[in-house]
């Protein structure tokens, strides 16, 4: 107990001691103690019951009272609530002006804002950019369905996903030319945020990149086939002194090839909405081919091993599939000390755990590369399929690597709704990991070819 509140206390058992005192010495002079201490306390109860009263009366008027002077336990309980009250008040000012504050920001953001109300999807609050771009209107639309309001866009699935949902990308009804970008973000236990978005001005410049990429990879296909049959004519026999650099002008032209073969490949790949053809892909036979193009391409240096426990094929095209795991199993080799050991598993995936604790019966298949090479730290990872992105520069180079084939095999398995995992550790090597859903698992064909 505080110093102030306990002499507070202890004042007021003295008053009201002394009140008793005196009170049983008038009574004993005029022989009736108990009747004088008894009236003594009554005053004593009702003047307590008074100072509740005006103190309930001052909690109920919520007005702003100065507290009394004195120092007894009632005066130290009404500064002790004047205090409370002074601090309360200072807190709900300071959480209406962060209010306004954050009202105030998020109102001047350029991307529309909508604060849904999870249960009944009701519109509880949106933006200025909301009118815009979603043409809400204020204030008629709040508390309205937010599925019934935005009907036009057909989102009513998408908000049904809830914490699931991806950010869907969808054209703007009122105005065809604009693209919107539509993420749901829940944000606490009752409210969602909508958040609209125009990508047009993105989408643009991506398609501007893509195709200048694609024209330039293009253009360049004519230079390179002559600068090659040119190199091809010049006999290094009949200059030795050229021989090194003959070579060298070989080695960097048939890279050059090879990165405007990947740029098209990627171009076409990026610009593609749907596999153009799709069929069962035979795995033992894909399992076979990769494991020599690996024996090929590794000469000997490593020890290659192919595991098959799957016992089904895929169904996709066979020659993006092809591609994309030939790029895994070629990095493998060029990132690997000779001497290391490349494992090619195929097998059934694990089963995913469903919301209600049982285990989903049908499962999907991954396309493992395993390697023991030089690992890719953990700052890496998250960047290792972007385009163009190195771990290691020299490396790379030495390898004679364009860079892209990550970026094309995670294209490629996004056509078949598929993911790429990578887990690594540096000094102990890689795992790659190609997840394949139950869709695009097929019964493997009897006819298939045994692994060697």
């Amino acid at each position: 107990m505080p110093p102030r509140v306990r002499s507070a206390w202890f004042r007021t058992l003295g008053q009201l001691a002394l009140i008793l005192a005196a009170a049983a010495l008038v009574g004993v002079l005029i022989r009736h103690p108990w009747q004088v201490l008894t009236v003594a306390a009554l005053g004593v109860v009702a003047w307590h019951y008074w100072r509740l009263r005006k103190l309930l009366m001052r909690l109920t008027a919520r007005q702003r009272h100065t507290p009394p002077l004195g120092e007894g336990t009632w005066n130290e309980l009404d500064r002790l609530l004047h205090r409370g009250q002074q601090e309360m008040r200072g807190r709900k000012r300071r959480l209406i002006e962060m209010l306004r504050a954050y009202r105030a920001a998020a109102a001047a953001l350029p991307d529309a804002i909508v604060v849904v109300e999870r249960n009944s999807q009701r519109i509880q609050w949106f933006n200025e950019a909301a009118h815009g771009l979603l043409h809400l209107q204020h204030p008629q639309d709040i508390n309205t369905p937010v599925a019934h309001r935005l009907q036009p866009l057909q989102i009513s699935r998408w908000l049904a996903s809830g914490r699931n949902a991806e950010p869907l990308e969808v054209a703007s009804p009122w105005n065809p030319a604009i693209t919107l970008s539509m993420r749901l973000i829940p944000y606490s236990e009752n409210l969602w945020l909508l958040v609209a978005r125009d990508v047009t001005r993105l989408l643009q410049l991506e398609q501007m990149r893509r195709d200048f990429v694609a024209n330039v990879s293009h253009e360049l296909r004519t230079p390179l086939t002559v600068v090659h049959g040119y190199l091809d004519m010049l006999d290094p026999a009949e200059h030795p002194d050229w021989a090194p650099m003959l070579a060298e002008m070989q080695r960097q032209s048939q890279r050059m090839t090879q990165l405007v073969e990947d740029l098209l490949t990627l171009s076409r790949l990026e610009s593609a909405d749907h596999l153009p053809a799709e069929e069962p892909v035979a795995m033992s036979t894909m399992l076979s081919t990769l494991r020599r193009e690996a024996m090929a391409l590794s000469q000997g240096r490593h020890e290659v091993s192919v595991e098959d426990s799957a016992g089904v094929d895929l169904f996709g095209s066979g020659k993006e599939l092809h591609s994309a795991f030939s790029n895994l199993v070629g990095n493998a080799i060029r990132y690997t000390p000779a001497g290391g050991h490349i494992t090619i598993r195929f097998r059934k995936d694990r089963p995913e755990r469903l919301n209600s604790g049982a285990m989903a019966k049908d499962t999907g298949v991954v396309l493992e590369v395993v390697d023991t090479g030089y690992g890719i730290p953990a700052p890496h990872l998250p960047r290792i399929t972007e385009r163009f992105y190195r771990v290691s520069t020299s490396r790379s180079r030495e390898s004679g690597g364009t860079g892209l084939g990550l970026s094309i095999v995670k294209h490629v398995l996004n056509l078949h709704q598929a993911r790429l995992e990578i887990t690594s550790e540096v000094g102990l090597g890689s795992t790659f990991s190609c997840h394949f859903g139950a869709e695009r698992v097929r019964p493997r064909e009897p006819l298939d070819i045994a692994l060697p």
